[in-house]
């Protein structure tokens, strides 16, 4: 290389620099990503006694990482890029073709946590009724990349039957419909057509006949969920948010606010998937006058029965559903005291094999 060419080049080099250099100066800090979907670090506050310890260093580097000029776009450069190379896998995501799959670990809580459910069904005359929802790393698995390394989910489920609650076979009811789009491609969640396949085992366990499933209405056509954020891969066409249920008469009761099925308010923000019943609460109280049924079904649940409840709320005439991560009590005790004739135990797999809260399962 001619000493002219290592001018040049290093002139090319060093007015990148500076131009980096001039925009991160010049461009107002951003509070939070849409893209990556969470809040971004701010300039973090020097003191003397941080910077001694290490902390205010460590800040600052984050600092400039996530308000480093044109972010988004260079992120979505690297992945592209990786993804040429051959690479598949990005942050604990699977690129199955058109869809993303999300990477589900081994967690250290199943057994202990199907324990609970255990002790749950014998302390309460209430039946007891257990539906694990795997996920589409296991209804799609045929889709992962060839050594993909993700649970064995099917072992999981098959060791969850012997618990002495009554089980619904989400699993089967999934699997029958694996061609079907029952979960989102950009986001981790089932989609209402798997929530209503769900839907189905669950009424079936019960004894009883479910609903049909009725006209779809779609009410976005440009949702990009959890796994688009933290993946990076942002080059493929959005999701598409149907509903099956109007949701005509329903009151959803959340806290002090009395409000219907559906938040449409979501669909024009980030978390579009939140417009179901309006996100993560610690109590949903839904009350259907028109249900079906006159029973009063308890949930202890995870955010996939967020799009769960509108079919439960066609067949049950009220509705509690429980989030122990955020309302920590007594199953039983809860369950006795607001006069419930049924209770359901429904989690994705991903969430049931780590979560800590289920120990109230148990109480």
């Amino acid at each position: 290389m001619s000493k002219t060419t290592q001018r040049v080049t290093t002139a090319v080099f060093c007015a990148f620099l500076a131009l980096l250099g001039i925009l991160h100066l010049v461009l107002p800090d951003r509070t939070f990503s849409p893209v990556e979907n969470r809040n971004l670090r701010q300039v973090p506050a020097f003191t003397w006694r941080a910077l001694r310890e290490g902390s205010y260093t460590a800040a600052l580097e984050t600092y400039l990482e996530d308000q480093f000029p044109l972010r988004d776009g260079w992120m979505g450069l690297k992945t592209r890029w990786e993804w040429l190379l051959g690479k598949r896998e990005f942050h604990d995501v699977f690129l199955c073709g058109g869809a993303l799959i999300g990477r589900v670990g081994e967690g250290d809580r199943w057994e202990q946590n199907l324990g609970f459910v255990d002790r749950l069904a014998e302390k309460t005359d209430i039946p007891v009724y257990l539906g694990l929802i795997p996920t589409a790393a296991e209804v799609w698995k045929d889709r992962l990349p060839h050594g993909a390394d993700s649970a064995d989910q099917s072992a999981l489920l098959k060791e969850a039957r012997g618990t002495g609650a009554v089980w619904a076979d989400i699993a089967g009811a999934l699997a029958a419909h694996s061609e079907e789009p029952v979960f989102y491609r950009t986001d981790h969640h089932w989609t209402s057509l798997g929530a209503y396949y769900g839907y189905t085992a669950l009424l079936e366990a019960m004894g009883e006949t479910p609903l049909p499933l009725g006209e779809a209405e779609t009410v976005s056509d440009d949702f990009y969920g959890t796994l688009y954020s933290s993946s990076g891969v942002h080059w493929l066409e959005p999701d598409t948010i149907e509903r099956y249920v109007s949701g005509q008469g329903v009151t959803v009761k959340a806290g002090g606010e009395t409000r219907g099925l559906y938040v449409d308010s979501f669909l024009d923000e980030k978390d579009q998937y939140a417009s179901f019943l309006g996100g993560n609460a610690p109590l949903y109280i839904i009350r259907s006058p028109e249900a079906a049924g006159n029973e009063k079904l308890l949930v202890v649940r995870d955010s996939y029965s967020d799009s769960l409840a509108p079919f439960l709320s066609r067949r049950f005439a009220e509705i509690h559903l429980l989030d122990l991560r955020y309302y920590r009590t007594s199953v039983a005790q809860y369950a006795k005291d607001n006069g419930m004739d049924m209770i359901l135990v429904c989690y994705s797999v991903e969430n049931f094999v780590k979560d800590a809260d289920a120990v109230f399962l148990a109480q």
